[in-house]
C-alpha cells in the first residue's frame, strides 16, 4: 500500500489547493485566487506528470496492460488540464461565473477520477509493483514535491 498511500496523500493536497483558490475567488480576491490557482495548478501538473512519466509507465511495463486503466487517466487528465486552462483564463478577467462553471466541472470529474485511482488502480499498482514500491516510492515522492517539473 506505499504507492496507494503516496499518492493518495498527494490527491489530499491538490484537493486543498484546489479548494483554496476557489475560495478566494468565491470572495474576489482576484489576486489571490490567482496565486493559489498558480500553486494549485503546479501541484496538479506535478501529480499528472508523475504519473504518466513514472507510475503508469511502471505499471504498464510490470503488467502489458497498456490500453485500459492508465490510458483512460490519461485521457482524463487531459480533461483536468483544459478545465484548469478555463479556470486561470477566467481568473485572468475576473470573470466569477465563467471560473465557477470550469471550477464545478473540474471538481466533479477531479472526485470521480481521484476515486477510480485510489479504488482501482492504485492498489493494482501496489499489487504489481510490489518488489520496486521502496525505489519507486522515492521516485514518486521527489517528482511529486516538485521535481516533476523542468521549469
Amino acid at each position: 500500500m506505499i504507492i496507494a498511500e503516496l499518492m493518495q496523500d498527494h490527491h489530499r493536497r491538490c484537493d486543498a489547493g484546489f479548494a483554496a483558490a476557489e475560495d478566494a475567488v468565491r470572495r474576489a480576491e482576484w489576486a489571490t485566487g490567482r496565486s493559489l490557482l498558480e500553486a494549485f495548478g503546479r501541484d496538479l501538473e506535478d501529480h499528472f506528470a508523475t504519473e504518466e512519466d513514472v507510475l503508469f509507465t511502471a505499471f504498464e511495463q510490470a503488467t502489458g496492460m497498456r490500453e485500459g486503466p492508465t490510458q483512460m487517466m490519461c485521457y482524463e487528465h487531459g480533461q483536468m488540464r483544459n478545465l484548469l486552462t478555463q479556470m486561470v483564463a477566467a481568473a485572468a478577467s475576473e470573470d466569477g461565473d465563467e471560473f465557477a462553471g470550469a471550477a464545478e466541472t473540474l471538481l466533479v470529474l477531479m472526485q470521480q477520477h481521484n476515486a477510480k485511482e485510489e479504488h482501482i488502480l492504485y492498489p493494482m499498482c501496489d499489487s504489481a509493483l510490489s518488489a520496486e514500491a521502496d525505489a519507486l516510492s522515492e521516485d514518486l515522492r521527489r517528482r511529486l514535491a516538485g521535481g516533476a517539473r523542468t521549469t
